[in-house]
Order: structure tokens, then sequence, then C-alpha cells
């Protein structure tokens, strides 16, 4: 069933979650096919490509569903409960749509790029978890555009990925060290993907190492211009929008985490002493989660704020409060179930291994400490 082919009387927000529901059981089916042999989960992926997911955000003026950022987060929330590699990696491109949308609502640009997102049904691809301030590779100018070359990692989603969205430094002879933000189609010579994605948790993102070597960037592809090494005003939009898309799929982890646990502790018939106690620790690691993580949702404000510094700061603090705190979640629930989490059948082995990835997103906890710090002595 197609989600605007829904009949029933609900609000769009629900028809579009309860449709992850109806998928729910093929989503998890997949996504522990792929989980177990280190695969990018391609068949989820069509699956929500068909049924409008991968567009949902884009206004109804430009073709896309008109979906509220609020309402694409609690969606990576209830797709992570199924399967959380297929919500993180969705989560990548999601904040690149969602930044795109951002400039169009506030700054009147990127009308004829999401337009053709929906026409094509693209999916973009992001580099810049691990690019950050001063960002890698090397860029020659040339006639009408640059050559690039540079090693990409944590690329997720990069095995289906359309375009990727990246940047790389470069020291213009008038102004000195930049960096340069571009678009570059994934099928342009000269990019190849390694299959280095063999890793703890996560397994199905596909974010395999994008390598790029001499390939032609043409001049009006350049997006953003900025100063090698320092922190652009523009980032607090980046940051703002899209922390609580990434974090989103780790506070379904959390969720299903805690609905295990009780199923399991309900079952018992004899349970030891301790185990209310770990409940009630489990419960309040993830209440302060879901609690944080609204209040990042909140300050997105669907999409409605401004470049601000103070904005920046505020959401990485949270990202990292929301990250520990659904961390603990997941380690309570090993330690309350006890032995059986140990094994895979139980399922709480994969969102232990899962969660482990959520302390490396941009900021990862001492790096995001530091910058606070210094925002805060100036």
């Amino acid at each position: 069933m197609n989600i605007h082919e829904n009949k029933v009387t609900e609000t769009p927000s629900k028809q579009w979650l309860n449709l992850i529901d109806q998928l729910g059981d093929q989503l998890a089916a997949n996504g522990i096919a792929h989980d177990q042999v280190d695969t990018f989960v391609a068949d989820n992926y069509q699956l929500l490509k068909k049924q409008g997911y991968l567009t949902a955000m884009v206004p109804k003026a430009l073709g896309g569903a008109g979906v509220s950022f609020s309402d694409m987060c609690a969606i990576l929330v209830k797709i992570a409960q199924y399967c959380p590699s297929t919500a993180l990696a969705l989560s990548m491109h999601q904040h690149l749509l969602a930044v795109n949308i951002w400039k169009y609502t506030h700054q009147g640009t990127g009308e004829e790029s999401l337009k053709e997102v929906v026409d094509k049904n693209l999916v973009l691809v992001s580099t810049g978890a691990r690019d950050w301030l001063d960002s890698n590779g090397t860029m020659k100018k040339t006639d009408n555009g640059y050559l690039v070359s540079a090693k990409k990692q944590f690329a997720s989603q990069s095995v289906i990925g359309d375009l990727l969205v990246t940047s790389i430094p470069y020291n213009d002879p008038e102004e000195g060290w930049k960096v340069l933000h571009f678009t570059v189609p994934m099928k342009s010579d000269g990019i190849q993907l390694l299959d280095d994605w063999h890793t703890l948790g996560m397994r199905g993102t596909g974010s395999q190492t994008v390598i790029l070597n001499n390939v032609f960037v043409p001049e009006d592809s350049i997006t953003m211009k900025r100063s090698k090494g320092e922190f652009p005003l523009f980032w607090n939009v980046v940051l703002t929008i899209a922390l609580p898309l990434i974090m989103a799929p780790y506070i379904g982890i959390a969720e299903k985490a805690m609905k295990i646990t009780l199923e399991k502790s309900k079952a018992k018939q004899s349970r030891p002493l301790h185990t209310t106690f770990l409940l009630g620790e489990m419960y309040n690691s993830l209440t302060l989660a879901q609690v944080l993580h609204k209040d990042m949702i909140e300050i997105a404000n669907n999409l409605d704020f401004q470049a601000e510094e103070r904005i920046g700061v505020e959401i990485l603090a949270r990202k990292t409060l929301v990250a520990n705190a659904c961390t603990e979640t997941v380690n309570k629930a090993m330690e309350t179930v006890g032995g059986q989490s140990f094994y895979r059948v139980f399922e709480l082995e994969r969102l232990f291994r899962d969660m482990q990835a959520v302390g490396f997103h941009t900021l990862p906890e001492k790096k995001q400490q530091h910058f606070t710090g210094e925002f805060l002595l100036k």
C-alpha cells in the first residue's frame, strides 16, 4: 500500500508512522540478513523509496509531501525499532535534504536541486562527519573547474548513492586556504568505493570509504567557500538540522531495548531482587534521552530558526547528553536481561553493537566539551 492511497481517517504524520509498522517485519528481517553478512540494506531502501520516504520532507510546492522536520525525526525513531542501520543511513540523506530545504525557505536558493531529488528519487551521500573544519584532500584549478582527489570515510549509503556532498581544502592564490563545498555525481569518472565497511555495529549502513582520484568538479558546482579551520556561522544551521535526525535512530534503539527488557522481565516467574532497580535506572536513562532529544527537535523548530552561534553550542551539548543516555539505557538492558542478552537470537546483542556508533558522530564527547568550553570563555 502506498502512503498516498491510505483511505483511513488519520493525520498525515500518523499515516507515515503507521506504514512503517506495516512494513516493519520486512524491514527487520532484511536488516538482520544484511547485518550477518556486512551488506547495505538495499532492499529496505527500495521499500522506503517506493513509498516516498526519501523525498517526504520536500515542500509540496516542489513535488514532495511536505512532511515536517519533527515528523521525520519520529519516522526515523520508528524505523530504528525494526532496523537501526536503515534508520541511520536514511538520517544521513534526510539531513542533507533538510539543510537544502532550510536554504530554500530562508534564502530562496536550491529550488531546482530539490525538484531534481523528487523527480529522480535521488539518494544524497554526505562525507561531513570526518571533514569538520579542515576537511581533507587536494584540489587543483583547471579550465572551468577543479580536479579533486581525496579519501572520504563514513560515507553512509554510498553503495546506492546518486550525489556526493563533500568538501576539500584549496589554497587559493589570492585568498589563501579555503574549504570548498560541492556536489558531484557518484558515477563521475575517478570515484571509487572501497569494500571496507566491516564493523562492530551499524553494519547495514553501507558506509564505505569513497576515493576521489582527479575527479572533475565544475566551477558552478561549488556551493560554499569558507576559511579553512574556522567555524563558519552556517555550521550552526547544519548542526541544528543534522543532529536531531542523526540521534533519532539511537532513541529508537534505546526504546526497543527497553521494550525487549520489559517483555523478558515480565515473562520470568522469579526475578532477582535488583531487577526492579535496574528497570528504574533504565527508565530514567531512556526518559532523559527522550526529553533531551525532544528539546533538540524544538530548537530546530521545524526548520524555522536563524543561524546563531549559541544554537550550535546548545545542540552539540544535547547531542552528547542524548548519546550518553541512550548508551546507558542499552547497557542497563544487557545487565537486566543477563546472559541471554549475549546471544544474537535475543536481538539485544545487535542493539548493543549498533549503539556503539553513537559516540563517533559529530562531535565526539571530548571534542564537544572543548568546543563548548571555548565558546563559554569568549
